[in-house]
């Protein structure tokens, strides 16, 4: 696990690539503290930051092939790097390193730009063809790891990090505002552009090569679901744990102690007790019904391994918001972004990896709204044009349960659904805004190349898909990825494995959803490891007491102020703003989620552009 950075050409007026290049990995240090690598050539230079993992000696980056043609620079673990090694050295290539980077410059000998299709992992690489003078780089299918690139007046960039942008003297840094009506729907930044002007994502599953200034990018793996009707629920269970145990012993190649993570769910408990770890980690704060504490005891008194938990008081959680919506390149407004933060630092004391349950529920159907085809399904017969008409009159009235159900149903699930959150309407969103028409921040749009796709779909497979190209990357996994690496711990994520979605993609939507049970199939798989109390129990992700803070003067006064700001009037209708927090203070609406969205934002937004 690591920090890559690079860029192509010349510098403008001319400067040392080096010296920049250093400048950009110095940026992200934090993601690898073991060690630093460069490589300048010829329209190229390459930067390198280590956290040592696999072959503790012989990983140095950045890594070259026997002739020295090839340079990679390398972020992630390859889990099936031995097998893929044996089947290259049989083919004549020669090694010299034992570790899982160098299984990559072989792999693109022999098999070229189909590379990243041979490879079970979490990655995001780069390699630098000298002969050819062309740069080819891949992210994972799911989009574990980050890979940022920057695509303007002739500059081309690269890195693990936005951050690692800022010292590049061609590097124009401004705030990309079409991004924020998108934003304050989804509560993370979606699609491919970013909060930066000219800064894309390269998506999961996805190549990019770079060639005589011309760029190309293309997906080379699509999750596809195509259920079978054929086993039973007792077969699909049995393949579930077998998989599963197959995954977690892949994800436990290391050099160094491996822990785990452990909350009140079946996802993180389910991936310990398989997992067989010494160590597990928990967060909770001091309200117990935000603590989880008590529970991860006791579960791990009963698999036999330590447990310690690190408890969070709202004071140290105020205070380091700041300092991790910077680490999140982007602003993100889901609360547990922070929690983790405190988690990863925490278990970073005693290991270097860390095990986790993401992308359990977008494999397996785990969201409790994937239960919303099957709950008053006779609304969904009324006529279209009566639930459009019910829906209006839902947008007329503040977002509260009965309101949002209206507004949800007047569309079928492929134009309503874009993603696990959809915070704010376009009529709310015209409401706070300053200058917003509408055209440009619908997330529908984000969603519309799905619908084709979607076609013949039941609606809990729609879903899982839309997540899994939207809410996984822009949240689940942003978190994971920032708020781990801000502590230099490495997280891996069993679920998240292509073996895992190939048997996960081929079971029916009444062994996810059904019976007012998610993850069902899961579930009783995990029931055979664990208490069935755990493994039936309602998913909670980290619970925040946000909610109950902003009711707090010392809280709701720091929120007050951001909101009265000059920054913020460069957006927001601060008097609305305002206004959402006192009704929220008074206890009249709970405006929670939405006052925090715009919070969020505009810490990010002091952090990147007016302090710096």
């Amino acid at each position: 696990m690591c920090g890559i950075v690079g860029f192509t050409g010349a510098l403008p007026n001319g400067g040392d690539r080096e010296t920049v290049v250093r400048a950009m990995a110095d940026a992200i240090a934090h993601r690898g503290p073991d060690g630093e690598g460069y490589f300048c050539d010829e329209g190229i230079a390459l930067g390198h930051r280590r956290l040592s993992i696999i072959d503790l000696a012989g990983g140095a980056q950045p890594l070259y092939n026997e002739d020295e043609r090839l340079v990679l620079v390398f972020n992630g673990e390859i889990y099936n790097y031995r097998e893929l090694r044996e089947e290259l050295i049989g083919a004549g290539h020669t090694f010299r390193t034992h570790s899982d980077s160098e299984v990559l410059l072989h792999g693109y000998e022999a098999w070229g730009e189909s590379l990243p299709e041979h490879l079970r992992g979490m990655f995001a690489f780069a390699i630098w063809d000298r002969a050819e003078q062309t740069l080819f780089a891949a992210r994972d299918p799911f989009g574990i790891k980050p890979f940022y690139y920057y695509d303007r007046d002739g500059q081309f960039l690269f890195a693990s990090e936005i951050k690692a942008f800022l010292p590049h003297p061609g590097f124009c840094k401004e705030c990309n505002e079409k991004q924020l009506p998108l934003y304050l729907s989804c509560q993370y930044s979606p699609g491919n552009e970013t909060f930066f002007r000219g800064v894309y994502k390269l998506p999961g599953g996805h190549r990019l090569r770079r060639k005589g200034g011309e760029l190309t990018v293309e997906r080379y793996f699509e999750p596809v679901f195509s259920p079978d009707e054929a086993p039973s629920e007792q077969d699909w269970v049995d393949e579930i744990d077998r998989v599963m145990a197959d995954s977690v012993r892949a994800h436990k190649i290391s050099d160094v102690e491996v822990g785990s993570f452990l909350s009140s769910g079946v996802d993180s408990s389910y991936v310990a007790c398989i997992a067989n770890v010494d160590k597990t980690f928990t967060v909770g704060f001091a309200d117990r019904s935000y603590n989880e504490a008590e529970y991860a005891k006791a579960f791990s008194a009963e698999i036999g391994v330590r447990n310690r938990v690190c408890e969070i008081t709202p004071e140290e959680y105020w205070e380091a918001l700041p300092k991790i919506q910077y680490h999140m390149d982007e602003p993100l407004a889901d609360a547990a972004g922070a929690a983790l933060y405190f988690l990863n630092r925490d278990a970073a004391r005693d290991v270097k990896v860390c095990l986790s349950g993401e992308g359990a529920d977008e494999f397996f159907g785990g969201y409790n709204v994937y239960r919303e085809p099957y709950t008053v399904s006779w609304y969904d017969r009324l006529p279209a044009f009566l639930r459009r008409g019910l829906g209006k009159v839902g947008e007329c009235f503040p977002r509260m349960r009965g309101a949002n159900f209206l507004i949800r149903r007047s569309r079928p699930i492929e134009e309503r659904y874009i993603g696990n959150t959809n915070l704010m309407s376009e009529a709310y969103k015209k409401r706070l805004l300053l200058d917003y028409d509408g055209r440009s921040g619908d997330p529908a749009a984000l969603t519309a190349p799905y619908r084709e796709k979607l076609r013949g779909m039941d609606p809990v497979t729609k879903m899982q898909y839309i997540d899994m190209h939207t809410w996984l990357m822009g949240d689940i996994l942003l978190k994971a990825d920032k708020m781990s690496m801000a502590n230099s711990l490495e997280l891996r994520v069993p679920f998240l494995d292509r073996e895992v979605f190939a048997l996960a993609s081929r079971i029916p939507a009444r062994y996810r959803v059904g019976g007012g049970e998610t993850k069902v199939a899961m579930r009783r798989a995990a029931e055979r490891h664990i208490p069935g109390a755990v493994a039936r129990k309602k998913k909670l992700g980290f619970p925040v007491p946000v909610r109950a803070w902003l009711r707090e003067d010392r809280y709701a006064e720091e929120v007050r102020e951001a909101f009265s700001s000059d920054y913020a009037a460069k957006f927001f209708r601060t008097d609305r703003l305002l206004q959402l927090l006192d009704e929220h203070r008074r206890g009249k609406r709970d405006n929670w989620k939405q006052i925090w969205c715009v919070f969020m934002f505009l810490v990010w937004y002091r952090a990147y552009f007016v302090e710096r």
